[in-house]
């Protein structure tokens, strides 16, 4: 049984995700008038299944209309048991690399938004894991070379920002790619954000947004990072850039849900529960970077001893030196706050990814406690080793402090709390 900290800490967390649940954040933003024509419904990311079973449950209720379209989502983040999304296909793909089954359905969204009409209205659903997931390479690309520059990038430790820019151009779809063959005469995009600054142009790498970025830069970041180029991908980065993008201004965009949607709610519930909060701003950058600024906040903290519950959202960035490691940005943030904190850091906290999935773990984080580092070493593990090689799974998993929840179908980066009394 966990302590009573541990338990508030995942309460927290949870409430965090039912703010972010697309069946509490989506419906405000919904039509509930008709169209002239049909609605079609696009999208794609690990939220998909969710939002489209939302809207369609919605859409239905109002009567509007007929209601058609596709989404594509993670494996596994589909529709649950007893669960509908009548008239949008839900398809299923790869992430975070993405597979055939992603250019699949990257074809057949494009299919279906040829097909629209002016008289109809089109609905856009987006969440974090979109770019995985939709996916059209340009002429000259192949699949194995998009899946070898995106695994390259995710090891590099690139930021999201890094890495789309460099999908955007390797992509038919995205960088306002789907835009362009859009002839719908309401074309609304709804989407749950999971990048810093909630930009449409990186959620998803922005399939209805204009490109903000030159394939200069492109080419630039995959040198600093000294990421070797396949011919394909080289000859698309060196062709001319395109005249200016299809326009978009008939496109509303929203942001429904974000890292500040969860971290809210989290400070919310713990307020309900008698703690004082402080929300720091979201986080970038390596975890271990991060872990290390928080420890040194936190030691202060309990300097002057304030009871407070610390709270942050973002997403850090690990860069991958030990390929045989296992565990994601949350469990390294984790262990370096622990080694930060030392034994007599006296703190409980939890990080984890809203998503449910924590790098290549089935955790979506893991929960320090104030005796980690002696629960860890009388069942011999070291945090430091852990840490050096990149084994944060193995570490938690040892002491019965993985964070484990399943799909949570949302995305809205990591969440990170602390409790310090």
């Amino acid at each position: 049984m966990r302590a009573p900290e541990s338990e508030l800490l995942t309460r927290l967390f949870h409430a965090g995700l039912a703010a972010a649940d697309p069946a509490h954040c989506l419906p405000a933003f919904l039509p509930t008038k008709p169209p002239a024509g049909r609605t079609l419904v696009l999208g794609a990311g690990k939220a998909a299944a969710r939002m489209a079973a939302t809207l369609a449950a919605d859409h239905h209720a109002h009567h509007l209309g007929p209601l058609c379209g596709a989404v594509v989502t993670r494996y596994g983040h589909g529709l649950e048991p007893g669960e509908q999304a009548a008239g949008i296909e839900i398809l299923e793909a790869g992430h975070p690399v993405p597979d055939a089954a992603s250019v699949a359905a990257g074809t057949r969204i494009l299919q279906l938004a040829r097909d629209c009409r002016p008289t109809d209205r089109c609905i856009v659903l987006l969440s974090g894991g979109a770019s995985a997931l939709l996916v059209q390479p340009v002429r000259g690309v192949t699949l194995a070379d998009k899946q070898h520059v995106t695994r390259s990038l995710l090891a590099s430790g690139a930021g999201i920002h890094e890495i789309n820019t460099v999908r955007r151009k390797l992509s038919a779809i995205k960088g306002g790619g789907l835009a362009r063959h859009l002839r719908a005469g309401e074309i609304l995009l709804l989407a749950i954000s999971d990048v810093p600054g909630d930009a449409l142009a990186d959620i998803g790498s922005g399939p209805l947004s204009p490109d903000p970025a030159t394939r200069a830069q492109a080419r630039a970041i995959l040198a600093r990072l000294r990421i070797p180029l396949t011919p394909g991908v080289a000859q698309a980065l060196e062709e001319a850039e395109e005249g200016a993008s299809a326009s978009v201004a008939s496109v509303t965009g929203r942001i429904i849900a974000s890292s500040a949607t969860a971290v809210a709610a989290a400070a919310r519930a713990a307020a309900a529960e008698g703690w004082p909060t402080l929300i720091l701003p979201d986080v970038a950058g390596p975890a271990r970077d991060a872990a290390q600024v928080h420890a040194g906040l936190i030691l202060d903290l309990k300097a002057r001893r304030q009871r407070t519950v610390v709270l942050s959202g973002g997403e850090t960035t690990v860069t991958v030196t030990h390929p045989d490691g296992r565990g994601g940005r949350n469990g390294e943030y984790l262990l370096a706050l622990a080694l930060g904190l030392g034994d007599e850091g006296g703190v409980h906290a939890l990080a984890a990814d809203t998503d449910g999935i924590d790098g290549t773990g089935d955790n979506a984080g893991a929960l320090l406690t104030p005796d980690t580092l002696r629960r860890a070493a009388a069942a011999g593990l070291d945090a430091a080793i852990a840490l050096a090689a990149q084994r944060s799974y193995a570490f938690f998993a040892g002491l019965g402090d993985l964070l484990i929840t399943g799909p949570t179908r949302t995305n809205v980066n990591d969440l990170r709390i602390a409790l310090i009394s």
